[in-house]
């Protein structure tokens, strides 16, 4: 499906980012693994290059103009273009908002709607110049959502929702689509992280978090594979969704359909 595209993935080296390059990999597709982890990124990108088409890896902040900019030029250097876009970098915190860091607070801004912005900045105008191209955000139900205690990411999340909205807009003439996946919660580190952090300060167990708070509320009473939402992402990148742009699209086992 994807033979010849070269896709970039930021917060690639771990958890939904790894899952949805290992898929676009097996789909054809070339990819730039970019994550602040140098080492997980080099051996991301070995292990993929490994099973099938070429990958390489940067290192960089995607809150930094300057990193940014050389992801997307090495990206191009590789492999002479780039088609798609997946921004998935993103951190978790949790805190009452009386006691969040400012400073966390700035670094969550700054990595999930700074970042996302500076990489459609830099990556579109190559996607432009092709007059083809495929963006895809990493949302959340979150977005969607309120959550106490996590106001940094809940807020990062619905901000990305409105940016997909207005990218998507802008991008629609140039055969360009921008949509934004909102999961609920998933197997990955990102997730299994702030299990004690929520126990804390709900006064409950880590084993009643699971249950009560990130599957309960959910039809189907499960956390998400991070190969299903790679399977969705995949799909969006597909001639067969040349018509979905703009669209926050849930993937959240019913989550938010109460």
């Amino acid at each position: 499906m994807l033979e010849g595209k070269v896709a970039v993935v930021t917060g690639g080296a771990s958890g939904i980012g790894r899952a949805i390059a290992q898929t676009m990999a097996e789909s054809g597709a070339h990819l730039v693994i970019a994550d602040l982890d140098a080492p997980a990124a080099e051996k991301a990108a070995a292990e993929l290059t490994g099973s099938g088409p070429k990958a390489i890896s940067v290192a960089g902040n995607v809150m930094k103009s300057q990193d940014v900019r050389r992801m997307m030029d090495e990206a191009v250097r590789a492999f002479g273009r780039i088609d798609i876009l997946v921004n998935n970098a993103g951190l978790q915190h949790v805190s009452p908002i009386t006691e969040f860091s400012e400073e966390r607070w700035d670094t969550m801004i700054g990595v999930m709607i700074t970042g996302t912005f500076l990489c459609c900045k830099y990556a579109l105008p190559h996607m432009i110049r092709q007059k083809w191209g495929r963006v895809i955000n990493m949302g959340s139900t979150q977005g969607k959502v309120g959550t106490p205690f996590k106001v940094g990411y809940v807020t990062a999340k619905h901000g990305i929702l409105g940016l997909t909205k207005a990218v998507a807009l802008e991008m629609a003439e140039h055969n360009i689509t921008v949509n934004a996946l909102c999961p609920a919660f998933a197997r990955t580190p990102l997730v299994e992280k702030q299990i004690a952090g929520v126990a804390r300060q709900h006064g409950i167990s880590e084993a009643e978090v699971v249950e009560k708070m990130m599957t309960g509320p959910a039809a189907i009473h499960r956390l998400l594979e991070p190969s299903e939402i790679a399977s969705l992402a995949l799909y969006l990148c597909s001639d067969q969704a040349a018509g979905i742009t703009g669209a926050a699209l849930d993937i959240d086992l019913g989550w938010t359909a109460r």
